[in-house]
């Protein structure tokens, strides 16, 4: 595994562009992922909406949940599936939209100068363990490449925006995570 040469692509990776990114503000460097944890419909893995919900292509009439999220235009830098597969949907230099309201140390806005890598799990289930060794290579990756994510800048959804979002939920071991790292 491995980033492409202009920092943008993780090279193993599917890629799945999504429409729902734009530029980062100038001269504000990465510093921080966020881990989140996603199943569509909820509680159910392996299927086609996650990249049809991040590229803009859910069926409303798909599941009667869709209803409520097809019109949502979110994305995330990478999907890490259930099997350890890894999708990536926005090149790291590029601001995805998956941190909504959001702040850590003081600086909101987290999608300026965050990674955003999706889960396929819930809050309340067990991640697999291929997920978690595929998230800790990612991240010693990304580390190496991008020098002020430090060694405390891996958080959870649910740590930058309280409240309002749990992801990736109790069920996400943090000490396996950091065990891994």
């Amino acid at each position: 595994m491995n980033i492409s040469d202009d920092g943008n692509w993780l090279e193993g990776a599917r890629h799945a562009r999504s429409p729902n990114s734009d530029e980062r503000p100038a001269g504000v460097p990465l510093s921080l992922i966020v881990v989140h944890g996603i199943s569509l419909p909820p509680g159910e893995y392996g299927g086609p909406w996650i990249d049809a919900l991040f590229t803009n292509q859910l069926d409303p009439d798909g599941h009667p949940y869709f209803r409520n999220i097809a019109a949502l235009r979110v994305s995330s830098h990478l999907l890490i599936r259930r099997d350890g597969e890894m999708v990536q949907y926005v090149p790291f230099h590029g601001r995805a939209w998956h941190a909504g309201p959001s702040c850590y140390r003081g600086c909101e806005a987290c999608n300026d100068f965050s990674i955003g890598i999706e889960l396929e799990g819930q809050d309340e289930e067990p991640y697999a363990e291929a997920q978690y060794h595929q998230l800790a290579a990612v991240i010693r990756l990304l580390r190496k490449h991008f020098p002020h994510i430090g060694p405390d800048d891996v958080v959870g959804h649910c740590d930058i925006a309280p409240g309002r979002k749990t992801d990736p939920g109790p069920a996400f071991d943090w000490q396996k995570l950091r065990a891994l790292l």
